[in-house]
């Protein structure tokens, strides 16, 4: 039992979704389920929908036509004129439009998983139609019935039970017979709404179904050769990781590497099941294997680097200590408003920390924290992570650039940087 994951960078295109089938062909011997992410950056301009809607712009119906123009130009490659799948398509821009419709909900984070999901049920529709067009016996799922979670909008929480649950009783008789296409990112609550698992979450997504699947491996396949110390679009000379153990790439994926989500170990470190990151145009090269657990010796550390991050520093008013109380009031904020932590210090009256910078949460979260406490803060900078540093390393990435936070431990040193 196998569960591929591909993600948008393999689909950008027809020449994409054929090279998903020349992959396929060749384990269709297999139990395969098939997770699939949106195609290309389909997810940006259904994000970008969804902006426009919120806010009632002029601008929302183009935005809708430049999604239907690229899925249109895809299909228009890959099926004659008669296929089904232009049916199942165009039901898909249907529910779509009855959301644009309507008044906008007044929960922007609804709004964003009824909006943005649509991106995989368009690519997974036109790839397991494709599939079927060339022989092989494709099943196309709904994740929606199967991966359930909690109202937590954007960000769901698996129910685990009701999801294996749901796997074992109506897919694992499937995978006898059918390859299973399904979305990744996506999961349904018991009131039968969309929800998301967190940007990126189609590697979850694979891990959940190959954890309720007791599946022997889950690959992912990507646009690079494995497992990267660093990554090539920002660093040259990167150097592929042959293995990491399951902790290290956790690691990596905690501090923001980009390759794995960061929730995508721990189902499968449980199940102990291996995950291969291999390269989709590059079937015979091995890739990445997370998974063994003896020592690996890092000769080349990992280099990490989070962009657009804003640093909040939050003074208490009247000179009590940053102690327990007040640290537990901050991280109910953080906590309350969806924000996450990269890195923190705190000093007697002062704790400082570095986040993402999304406005429509820090911006709130900001407003919150002023009530009791002085907050200032300092956008635009950008956060450096080095595992298994060397000095040399570290001169050469810090060298002319103002260092605004140094944290260090035995294996790793993070700089917020300007």
């Amino acid at each position: 039992m196998q569960v591929f994951k591909f993600g948008g960078a393999s689909v950008k295109d027809a020449e994409g979704v054929k090279n998903v089938y020349r992959i396929i062909e060749q384990y269709q011997q297999e139990k395969l389920l098939v997770v699939i992410s949106a195609m290309g950056k389909t997810t940006n301009a259904l994000e970008a929908l969804t902006r426009s809607y919120i806010a009632q712009s002029d601008e929302t119906p183009r935005l809708l036509q430049e999604v239907r123009d690229y899925h249109a130009g895809i299909i228009q490659e890959l099926f004659p004129p008669a296929d089904p799948v232009h049916d199942e398509i165009a039901n898909v821009y249907v529910e779509l439009e009855w959301i644009l419709e309507e008044e906008p909900h007044d929960d922007d984070d609804y709004i964003y998983d009824q909006i943005v999901s649509a991106g995989e049920i368009l690519s997974t529709r036109i790839v397991a139609a494709y599939l079927r067009k060339m022989g092989l016996k494709a099943r196309w799922v709904d994740a929606r019935g199967y991966i359930q979670t909690d109202n937590t909008y954007r960000e769901g929480n698996v129910d685990w039970e009701t999801t294996a649950q749901l796997i074992n009783r109506d897919l694992r008789p499937v995978l006898e017979q059918e390859i299973i296409i399904t979305q990744g990112f996506i999961g349904g609550t018991s009131e039968n709404y969309t929800t998301t698992l967190g940007r990126e979450g189609s590697d979850y997504s694979a891990a959940i179904f190959a954890s309720c699947l007791d599946a022997e491996a889950v690959t992912i396949w990507k646009d690079v050769p494995g497992v990267m110390n660093a990554d090539p679009k920002l660093f040259p000379d990167t150097h592929k990781y042959g293995q990491l153990p399951y902790a290290e790439a956790l690691e990596m994926t905690y501090y923001g590497a980009t390759v794995i989500h960061p929730k995508t170990i721990k189902p499968l470190q449980n199940k102990k099941i291996l995950l291969q990151v291999k390269p989709f145009l590059a079937l015979e090269e091995t890739g990445t294997v997370i998974g063994k657990e003896e020592s690996v010796v890092f000769d080349v550390p990992a280099v990490i680097l989070k962009k657009n991050q804003i640093l909040l520093s939050v003074t208490t008013k009247d000179f009590s200590f940053i102690a327990e109380t007040n640290l537990s009031a901050i991280f109910a904020a953080f906590a309350e408003h969806q924000v996450k932590i990269n890195t923190m210090q705190n000093s007697a009256m002062t704790f400082s920390c570095c986040v993402d910078d999304e406005p429509q949460k820090t911006d709130a979260l900001i407003e919150v924290l002023k009530k009791e406490y002085k907050v200032l803060y300092n956008r635009g900078l950008e956060l450096l992570t080095i595992r298994h540093y060397t000095n040399e390393v570290i001169e050469r990435l810090t060298r002319d650039r103002q260092v605004l936070i140094e944290q260090r431990s035995r294996n790793t040193v993070q700089y917020v940087l300007k």
